[in-house]
């Protein structure tokens, strides 16, 4: 009882006590007492605020070069923007001057069959006719093909899109059902057109194409449509159709308008002088460009 009794009496330990005791006698602030210990104080006030206002003054010198910088740095952006606006203005004026000395030239010996003839197959005039209209897209959901296919090559991915080497195989089955003049969403054809790929992009021409692919063809409608559809490459797109889900609709059209093909490049053949007798008998030709 005793202990019991001395805990509750002393329940303050008696190194807590004299700590206690002690900060009495000291006070509870942490200021300076000394004069000296105020002054050091106050320079490192002065000190303190003196570096914040140079801080706050360098800010703001430097805040109208800056923004005159960011001024001069858009200035320089839309000067450069417009410039490139307007070269490219010419060369499209340029362009179409092109074309029309073009077909300037090809008439100059006169409207007959052969110039004619010759500005159709190069692609340097714009035509219109009756001919077909063929729109081939992916599949709606393009999804993964299964099984055997038109497609033979294990590389190459059995799915539900177009692919370059597709609409290569419908164009050259147009041409060779008797299609005078082919265009593939405004891109003209000629002979020295090449349908590409560019990763899941199909080029023609070098200019990406987007899908649906509406295939332009001018000839005698219902008979190159019927050529075509019997064709080999018919049966190529019908089995697209079947195997892939490759949409396909093909039309008779009274008259499409095919454009010009843009940046056409004339090129010729001319014979070599005959052989010698020491040469070979074989007939060689040398080609240019104008």
């Amino acid at each position: 009882m005793s202990l019991l009794t001395n805990v509750m009496a002393h329940s303050l330990d008696a190194g807590y006590a004299e700590a206690a005791s002690r900060r009495g006698e000291l006070g509870t602030s942490h200021l300076p007492r000394s004069t000296r210990s105020w002054l050091g104080l106050a320079v490192g006030l002065v000190l303190a605020a003196l570096v914040v206002t140079l801080g706050a003054a360098q800010a703001h010198e430097a805040a109208p070069t800056l923004a005159k910088e960011r001024e001069e740095l858009i200035e320089r952006v839309d000067r450069a923007s417009g410039e490139a606006d307007t070269t490219q203005r010419q060369v499209e004026a340029l362009r179409t001057k092109v074309e029309q000395e073009r077909s300037s030239a090809l008439r100059a010996g006169g409207e007959d069959e052969r110039v004619s003839l010759m500005a159709l197959l190069s692609g340097a005039e714009e035509v219109e006719g009756p001919g077909i209209k063929l729109v081939v897209d992916d599949a709606e959901n393009a999804r993964q093909g299964v099984g055997d296919g038109p497609r033979q090559d294990s590389s190459f991915s059995d799915s539900g899109r177009l692919r370059d080497r597709d609409l290569q195989r419908i164009v050259n089955g147009l041409w060779l059902s008797g299609a005078e003049a082919v265009a593939i969403n405004g891109q003209r054809l000629t002979s020295l057109s090449a349908i590409r790929a560019a990763g899941e992009a199909i080029l023609v021409d070098n200019k990406p194409l987007p899908p649906p692919y509406t295939v332009l063809a001018v000839g005698d409608g219902k008979r190159l449509r019927s050529a075509f559809q019997d064709s080999v490459d018919g049966m190529y797109l019908r089995e697209l159709q079947e195997n892939f889900d490759i949409r396909a609709r093909i039309t008779v059209e009274g008259e499409v308008r095919l454009p010009a093909a843009p940046g056409l490049a004339v090129r010729y053949a001319e014979p070599l002088p005959a052989a010698g007798p020491g040469d070979s008998g074989t007939t060689e030709t040398k080609k240019g460009a104008s």
